[in-house]
């Protein structure tokens, strides 16, 4: 038979073809244009028995950056949707949740009570440490929400004061390369912003608005050494591969690492 003349399509005359029409691509959800910070934790689904960092990557199951918190006195700096907070507290540690936010506090409340859970919330400024006594925090975690905080500095010589000596403050935050793409972008992988751009991004959600201030590694690596803390840990993790993509999942995660988490502890008094 000759190339120029292809065979037929034997299955178009079937009488059941009529029936037939092409597989539909499946439904792909659009990418939010948003920061990770104004969606993540707030609005993600996520276990309420370990910590999670950030969207699809690894928790604290594998991480182990908080080590046991039985009876623990622990201060989380910005509660978003609570899951850290209830997942801390049924790990035994007495849990103060500090979060601008009355909405998001009024909703962690009561995720708490659902969950037979007592945490401690408190609407303030993340940096307004002022009824937390020097030297009684066990540990402090902040996920995702010192990236809206402009002046993160006085926030790390408050949480300084209220820690005990050698204690962690563990911190994850929008990796400062994914600032660099619009992950909603046709073309995700193009750089639209200097990884040394400063300039704040706005962002809005039903119940808040704010900002999202993206810093270099170094930036946060100097602000907490020169608030006295020793940085043991840095991380970069890599998507989890094992689970289904997450509502904060993005194409470019697969080549932009999206979180960065950061351990330092406390030195001197």
């Amino acid at each position: 038979m000759s190339d120029d003349n292809p065979p037929a399509d034997i299955t178009a005359s079937h009488p059941t073809a009529r029936h037939l029409r092409a597989a539909e691509s499946p439904a792909v959800a659009p990418v939010d244009s948003r920061p990770l910070s104004a969606t993540f934790p707030a609005e993600a689904s996520l276990p309420l028995d370990t910590v999670s960092y950030g969207p699809d990557i690894a928790n604290d199951r594998i991480f182990r950056l908080l080590g046991n918190l039985e009876g623990k006195r622990v201060l989380e700096l910005g509660c978003g949707g609570g899951q850290a907070a209830i997942a801390m507290a049924k790990a035994g540690a007495k849990v103060i949740s500090i979060d601008p936010s009355s909405s998001r506090i009024d909703r962690v409340r009561a995720l708490a009570e659902q969950e037979e859970t007592k945490v401690e919330l408190r609407q303030g400024d993340l940096a307004d440490l002022a009824g937390v006594r020097a030297d009684t925090i066990d540990a402090v975690v902040s996920i995702y929400s010192l990236a809206t905080v402009d002046d993160p500095d006085r926030v790390y010589r408050q949480v300084h004061r209220v820690l005990s000596r050698e204690c962690p403050l563990v911190l994850s935050v929008p990796h400062p390369a994914l600032a660099m793409v619009d992950p909603a972008a046709t073309d995700p992988l193009k750089i639209t912003r200097s990884y040394w751009e400063r300039a704040p991004r706005d962002w809005e959600t039903p119940d808040i608005a704010g900002q999202d201030f993206p810093r270099t590694v170094s930036e946060i690596f100097t602000s907490l050494s020169r608030a006295n803390f020793r940085v043991d840990t840095i991380l970069e993790p890599e998507p989890d591969p094992t689970s289904a993509h997450s509502h904060q999942w993005a194409p470019v995660m697969a080549w932009v690492p999206s979180t960065l988490i950061v351990r330092a502890r406390k030195e001197g008094i």
